[in-house]
């Protein structure tokens, strides 16, 4: 791990990696991901699964889920997730959101990959398992949002269609708004075939992104990518951070579609916000 590393692990608790430098400037704000470590789930979803639709027992994810409300200091009530599905598909959480998710994928938002609010007392959860989390904040607005950004989100400009959103609906100033870029497979480890380019080379020139191998394979570093499209939707630069964990590199603590062939769990970003007393 570098030093500069964004997610630092908990002092305390293993399963917790935490977004320090926000929660520190903004005690308001609860932000971070889980790792794989310090729940219930069997093999192969050991241990700290949070993902419902991957084949684990869903009393043992139900039970991880309620883990990591109760290290986050939120209610049952109080969480919110969606059934993700790769789009670039948006969703304004309200206080009547509270509940949805936690227990069934039915109960959950339907074909959504980008939730954000400005209302407290709510936990956003998104999952993840080499896909990119996207973390927005807001500080001055105390709007909070989370993206996930696969290669098909990417390419579809969730990130921006975050900041556009706030804009739109809340006069967000791009220079305000704050992103971290999480664990995410890196462009060490995320091969992808000649189409997946071709699809990118529509939008953008991906050159710098991209490293090509052998048989029309290409190595594509989505991190990278997202804080392309991020800059160009008008964050400061400055204001974007960066990862520097690949989950398929780190299969000790973390879960990797890619690495573990498709039988594994999921990772959790969480974001939520309190009103200051």
């Amino acid at each position: 791990m570098k030093n500069d590393e964004i997610l630092i692990p908990h002092s305390m608790h293993k399963e917790l990696l935490v977004l320090e430098r926000w929660t520190d400037q903004f005690p308001w704000l609860v932000a971070g991901f889980t790792t794989r470590h310090g729940g219930n789930s069997r093999d192969p979803f050991h241990s700290l699964n949070c993902g419902l639709h991957v084949g684990d027992h869903s009393e043992d994810v139900v039970s991880n889920r309620r883990r990591l409300l109760q290290l986050t200091g939120y209610a049952e009530q109080e969480w919110v997730s969606a059934n993700q599905t790769h789009s670039d598909h948006l969703y304004h959480v309200q206080p009547t959101d509270g509940g949805k998710g936690l227990h069934t994928l039915d109960s959950a938002l339907q074909d959504i990959d980008g939730i954000f609010t400005d209302s407290p007392d709510l936990f956003l959860a998104s999952f993840y398992a080499d896909c990119v989390p996207l973390f927005f904040l807001d500080p001055v607005k105390r709007i909070i949002g989370m993206a996930h950004a696969g290669w098909k989100g990417t390419l579809a400009q969730i990130g921006p269609k975050m900041i556009k959103e706030w804009q739109s609906k809340f006069q967000s100033d791009p220079d305000h708004i704050l992103a971290v870029i999480g664990p995410s497979i890196g462009g060490c480890c995320y091969e992808v075939d000649e189409s997946v380019i071709e699809a990118f080379l529509q939008v953008t020139d991906i050159n710098e992104f991209v490293i090509p191998t052998n048989h029309r394979k290409y190595m594509l570093d989505l991190k990278k990518c997202n804080v392309e499209f991020l800059k160009k939707a008008g964050l400061k630069g400055v204001n974007i951070e960066v990862s520097s964990w690949c989950t398929s590199c780190h299969v000790d603590l973390f879960y990797s579609h890619r690495k573990e062939q498709g039988r594994t769990g999921r990772m959790t970003a969480f974001m939520g916000k309190r009103e200051e007393g």
